[in-house]
């Protein structure tokens, strides 16, 4: 599905790409050299403490060597997911803020050949100055050696490089068993816009060829270069490839004469993965081209007899919840077709009933728990089926379908939440696994696309005994709840983001624990038990979203705009000329991040809602406010007939903020 436009798509790609770097330890001292990003050998003498990364692969990396409480200053292109409230922003790629550069006080920066303004401001300040450039996944082991050298974290680096290569080595391995004739040729796309694509020499047909796939061969280097309709005819890709959620503006363009004469369209072989993987030469290059190798050669990749390594489980790690009736609760690391799952596995003290919405009731059941499939599994479980693939799960974690019920997601289990309530001797315990990035939608709006479970899941457990009654009355509660978290955090539909916000994801799923003792009969929104199954689950629904996909409720405007998938390109009106175009884009950037005009951009975002819901009727003193932001962006009063329209169409008073800023913008950079 992809999100991208030309322009920015080119952006992401060069600003999450780096440059070849030589470097050496100098003897005996704890010094490195580098080559900065002037060409100059720089000696670094001591590890950087503050540090700002202007190229969001760079921040995963330092991230990603523990080294995230040194960072001083990121992109609003980035999401933090550390602790507490995270580094200032330096603003976007095109126009970093110097000033808030000059405050982070850096003692080393991380830049993109792309920012100019910065390459300039710092070419002789004394502060390193380093941008790293990969072309191949082997350069971005080398970009994580350098880094682990300059920050003294060189065990660290080594093993998470380890990490990779073991990881593409077993791709490796299950590639072999793939005969050459069976290769698939694939492209990516770069835009739903226009049919753009990587150059030869960019990092992503490395991904391409890593992943066991035949790569294009254009004749021209670049990030983002133009293809022919005769080019991509003669090539004749069998599977294409994008980013982002926009995958039917993506199909809709291949569908053009000219384009849609290949293997890839005819057949529907068009995929979508995260942006954040696809576009950056970071520390997930890995993952990605695992997950890209099990989307080719998913049949292939399904066979048990194909397998590589044994199927079994790796780790068991304890974790605690002060119920009687659980005896155990433990985190199981497992290989499912030679990929690593995760299980939240909770051992009964005796036989229950549950009411599973995945299975219905079920009486006996000793063990409940969710089950993560990692990414690069998705597209087995899906050609398998859910039957399978739930048999396969359960004899590799050696337990029975009789007397046993799991959940099935895509979250990540390490990300879960355990929330625990309690009003005198009742106990309520909620665990939720929250994953909304891809599947979110609104009930009653969106189109039911999705037939296998999981993305938000909930157990629900307490230390009294549900009835019948009460059993499916919970349901109804963690609902709710559900539904109250995401829309207190402003999650948005996938299908509809602009318009509406989400109630769930489409693939959720609920297990309620009957549980042993007293038995309870009432389980309301006005009963205590109804009261404190909301309160558990609610906490525990933010706070795995937070974990899992980095959203929370104060976050700033910028990534609530993303989250709608509006930018820029997307809005301006076609008849802007792309010089303007480029000028405007530093300036927008900066008017993201100035607390005046986030602020009216949030106000805007809440009056969109509030006008589709019919809530908001008269927008008079809206529009005037509007025209009064303009003016102020504009620095002058507007001409008649200068206001900007858009090449879309938002709700009203969405539309009118993002056309007053454009107005303004447009009124202030010169026509």
């Amino acid at each position: 599905m992809v999100r991208t436009r030309v322009g920015l798509q080119y952006l992401l790609i060069l600003f999450l790409g780096a440059w070849l770097f030589s470097w050496s330890a100098l003897p005996g001292a704890a010094a490195v050299t580098v080559t900065d990003a002037y060409g100059r050998q720089v000696a670094i003498e001591a590890s950087p403490r503050r540090v700002v990364s202007l190229v969001p692969g760079i921040t995963e990396m330092l991230t990603a060597l523990g080294l995230a409480d040194r960072l001083q200053g990121i992109t609003l292109y980035d999401r933090w997911r550390g602790e507490g409230q995270g580094p200032a922003v330096m603003g976007g790629f095109f126009a970093p803020n110097l000033e808030a550069i000059n405050q982070a006080q850096p003692d080393i920066l991380f830049v993109a050949d792309i920012q100019k303004v910065v390459l300039d401001r710092y070419r002789n300040s004394g502060i390193p100055v380093l941008h790293l450039q990969a072309h191949r996944v082997e350069d971005i082991f080398r970009n994580l050696r350098l880094l682990g050298e300059i920050f003294q974290q060189v065990p660290a680096a080594e093993a998470l490089v380890r990490r990779m290569q073991e990881k593409l080595q077993l791709i490796d391995q299950k590639l072999a068993k793939i005969p050459a004739d069976r290769r698939l040729r694939v492209v990516r796309l770069m835009s739903d816009r226009a049919v753009m694509v990587p150059g030869d020499d960019s990092f992503q047909i490395d991904f391409i060829r890593r992943a066991g796939g035949i790569p294009p061969e254009w004749g021209k280097s670049g990030a983002v270069i133009p293809v022919s309709p005769e080019n991509w005819q003669k090539f004749n890709p069998q599977v294409v490839y994008g980013c982002g959620p926009g995958l039917p503006t993506f199909g809709k363009l291949l569908q053009q004469p000219g384009w849609s004469q290949v293997e890839a369209v005819r057949q529907g072989r068009l995929l979508n993965f995260p942006c954040d993987l696809t576009c950056r030469a970071s520390v997930g290059a890995a993952d990605f081209i695992a997950w890209l190798a099990a989307s080719l050669y998913t049949a292939e990749f399904s066979e048990p007899k194909n397998t590589v390594l044994p199927q079994e489980v790796l780790s068991r790690r304890p974790l605690a919840i002060d119920l009687p009736l659980v005896r155990r609760i433990e985190l199981v690391q497992s290989r499912v077709l030679d990929f690593e799952h995760k299980t939240l596995l909770i051992e009964l003290s005796k036989p229950v009933t549950v009411l599973s919405t995945l299975e219905g009731p079920r009486q006996d059941i000793s063990f409940v728990g969710n089950h993560y499939t990692p990414p690069p599994g998705w597209p087995l479980s899906h050609y398998r089926g859910l039957q399978k693939d739930r048999h396969l799960v359960y004899e590799v974690l050696g337990r029975s379908e009789k007397d046993t019920s799991l959940l099935f997601t895509g979250a990540d289990m390490d990300n879960v939440a355990i929330k625990k309530e309690q009003f005198q001797d009742l106990t309520v315990y909620a665990l939720a696994t929250a994953g909304v990035a891809g599947n979110a939608l609104r009930l009653s709006q969106d189109q039911g696309r999705y037939y296998e479970p999981g993305t938000i899941n909930i157990i629900v457990m307490s230390n009294f005994q549900l009835s019948p009654r009460a059993l499916s009355r919970a349901v109804i509660d963690i609902t709710e709840a559900k539904s109250a978290a995401l829309q207190d955090l402003d999650i948005r539909s996938t299908e509809q983001p602009v318009s509406f916000q989400a109630t769930g994801t489409g693939t959720d799923n609920i297990i309620v624990v009957g549980g042993v003792g007293r038995v309870l009969e009432q389980a309301g929104g006005h009963a205590k038990l109804g009261e404190l199954i909301g309160r558990a689950v609610y906490q525990a629904v933010r706070e795995a979203v937070a974990k899992q996909n980095g959203i929370t409720s104060c976050r700033p405007a910028y990534e609530r705009l993303q989250e709608r998938r509006l930018n820029l390109y997307g809005l301006w009106p076609k008849s802007l000329p792309p010089e303007m175009q480029q000028r405007l884009l530093p300036a927008w950037e900066a008017l993201l991040t100035a607390p005046r005009t986030a602020g009216f951009l949030e106000a805007a975002l809440s009056l969109s809602d509030a006008w589709e819901r019919g809530q908001v009727l008269d927008l008079t003193a809206y529009e005037a406010w509007c025209r009064q932001m303009a003016q102020e962006v504009a620095g002058q009063p507007l001409a008649p007939g200068d206001w900007q329209q858009l090449s879309v169409e938002l709700p009203k008073p969405l539309q009118l903020a993002c056309e007053a800023l454009l107005t303004g913008l447009r009124q202030r950079e010169g026509k």
